[in-house]
């Protein structure tokens, strides 16, 4: 049986780099009862932002936070129940620019949300779409990405498919509990992406454990268009 909708928003031009690095750096990070999750034999991690918009907590649009930016860096993880694999992703940190969103998910989902100042942009002209995240510590950091053309339906069995069809969110709490919650949304359109640019001092925001990832090139980059979404009421495990 499904558990209560905690959350119900969009998720919209979803701007995602991706990042291969070796399966020991993410051990820590890994929740009780999971696994990594591999693409090609790839371990990725990946930082996406997006805009959260007509956002409703309990059904409850909050004033001030309808409507806003996150970028969060994450990987991916499975879990077996029973006979099926339950695909999901785990969060290392998630920014927000609201105070009060990062006090309620890290208090009620044991997330890792920090508040800081941010700033999006959507430029479309003609047949091209330019988005931009950025945030702020110490300096602006910032992720933009650029499309052409009209969305598409992704590829089955495409890197896109791998990266964004994961329904579920794993929280590590402590080595032996994990948060569990599941997230609904139909499978999503990408844009052709024809160029980025990523300014981000990942050792900086991130931890020492991340620094590297400023020297390398994403092996992907991705922009998904997004859709309603919803966010289960989680459960321990």
């Amino acid at each position: 049986m499904n558990q209560r909708a905690f959350l119900r928003a969009e998720w919209r031009k979803l701007a995602i780099a991706n990042y291969a690095v070796h399966p020991k750096l993410l051990e820590p990070y890994l929740p009780f009862g999971t696994e990594l999750d591999l693409w090609n034999g790839n371990c990725y991690v990946s930082l996406v932002g997006f805009m959260f918009q007509r956002t409703r907590v309990l059904g409850v649009p909050v004033p001030f936070h309808i409507n806003f930016p996150e970028v969060n860096l994450r990987f991916y993880v499975r879990r077996k129940e029973g006979e099926e694999w339950r695909r999901g992703v785990v969060f290392i940190q998630e920014i927000v620019p609201r105070v009060a969103l990062t006090l309620v998910a890290n208090t009620l989902y044991g997330e890792h949300y920090r508040t800081l100042p941010m700033q999006h942009n959507w430029l479309q002209q003609d047949d091209q779409l330019t988005v931009r995240y950025a945030w702020r510590k110490s300096r602006w950091h910032a992720f933009t990405v650029t499309a052409q053309g009209d969305p598409v339906e992704m590829a089955e069995g495409s890197e896109a498919e791998f990266i964004t069809e994961h329904y579920w969110g794993y929280t590590r709490l402590t080595p032996q509990h994990t948060n569990s919650y599941a997230v609904e949304h139909p499978r999503w359109k990408v844009y052709p992406v024809i160029g980025h640019s990523m300014d981000v001092d990942f050792g900086l925001i991130y931890g020492p454990n991340f620094a590297d990832l400023r020297m390398q090139e994403p092996l992907s980059v991705m922009l998904a268009e997004g859709s309603p979404i919803v966010v289960r009421k989680g459960v321990s495990l």
